[in-house]
């Protein structure tokens, strides 16, 4: 059906190699025939959290982002695991990043956040029924948890105070769900 937009790889070689990210570059042939380079980031994929408590406010954390060099407002995410199941994954960094459990775990969407430059992909989940514990984060991780309404989520969004994508797209979710507009895509997800 999209036969006449799609470009096909010729050649492929990767440009960097790191511990966590691999910038690949490749030769496509475009639709009209003619060769371009594409370069762009692999990244293994993320889950983001919408952590819902039972009062109607929303878990979020405060975190130092090097690279630009400030803290972000933004909900608890985190890199899926080679062989991972995302829904494991996110429940995982729920606990690890704000100590927190949560009893109902249900699908909302999928993102993809840099399309020009990368093939990332966030799967949103958002969990209720949460439970205080301990937060074991990973070793070089800081961070700080805080509980927020949704008006006043959205006036930070609005006044550019949260800024980070993943955040500003779960608001609006999140706003959406409340309110009874919207209902997560994928149905309950088992916890």
């Amino acid at each position: 059906m999209d036969k006449h937009l799609e470009e096909t790889c010729v050649e492929s070689e990767p440009a960097y190699t790191g511990s966590f990210l691999k910038i690949s570059r490749d030769k496509v042939r475009l639709p009209d025939g003619k060769i371009a380079e594409r370069e762009y980031v692999r990244h293994p994929g993320a889950v983001v959290i919408l952590p819902l408590m039972a009062d109607g406010r929303i878990l979020l954390e405060r975190q130092y982002r090097y690279p630009l060099h400030r803290v972000f407002i933004e909900f608890p995410a985190g890199k899926i695991d080679a062989g991972e199941d995302p829904l494991l994954c996110a429940q995982r960094e729920l606990q690890e990043e704000t100590g927190y459990t949560a009893g109902q775990w249900q699908h909302v969407c999928t993102i993809h956040n840099a399309i020009a430059y990368s093939d990332e992909h966030l799967e949103i989940y958002l969990a209720r029924g949460l439970v205080a514990g301990e937060a074991k984060l990973d070793d070089g991780e800081f961070l700080e948890t805080m509980a927020v309404t949704l008006d006043d989520m959205l006036q930070w969004v609005r006044e550019g105070k949260i800024t980070d994508v993943k955040t500003v797209i779960g608001a609006f979710w999140l706003e959406k769900i409340m309110s009874g507009a919207w209902l997560p895509a994928a149905g309950d997800a088992a916890p």
